[in-house]
């Protein structure tokens, strides 16, 4: 595994996060890579950059993204006024899986929300990604709960 850091993504990363996203099966059907970029992800980025309760991280060595995820930390009411850490958009530059990279993310998560005073770490994964399942159950994740999406406006038909 090549020695990597974690950084705060910036706008001249966008494009390089939005190619991972779409490097994969799932990806490739809901993801428009190429420039110029569609401009919902500029906004996503600005609307995730203002907020101090998002973080979009990448693991770079050398100049180049080895794999990102977005962390999102979520105050509740439950668990006696508690917050939570939401992890969502993981990816790994294809070049770089199973190379070690996803668990450093994680590892670099989870510290994260338990100096943010997280009580906990939620994920979802698609049902189509087993080996990404498998892989978070191998961190310790267990499906404890049944995620249920309701798709909006233009999504409405996913």
């Amino acid at each position: 595994m090549k020695a990597c850091h974690f950084r705060q993504a910036r706008s001249d990363d966008l494009a390089g996060l939005v190619e991972m996203l779409a490097d994969d099966d799932l990806g490739r059907t809901r993801e428009a890579p190429g420039q110029p970029l569609d401009s919902g992800y500029a906004s996503a980025f600005e609307a995730i950059e203002n907020d101090p309760n998002n973080e979009l991280i990448v693991c770079e060595a050398q100049g180049e993204l080895l794999g990102m995820l977005q962390i999102t930390f979520i105050p509740c009411l439950t668990y006696i006024g508690s917050w939570r850490a939401l992890i969502e958009g993981v990816r790994v530059a294809s070049s770089q899986r199973g190379s070690g990279i996803g668990g450093k993310l994680f590892e670099w998560a989870i510290n994260r929300a338990e100096e943010k005073g997280c009580v906990m770490v939620q994920l979802t994964s698609d049902k189509k990604r087993p080996d990404a399942i498998r892989f978070y159950e191998q961190l310790g994740f267990k499906a404890s709960h049944e995620g249920m999406k309701l798709w909006l406006g233009q999504h409405r038909c996913r």
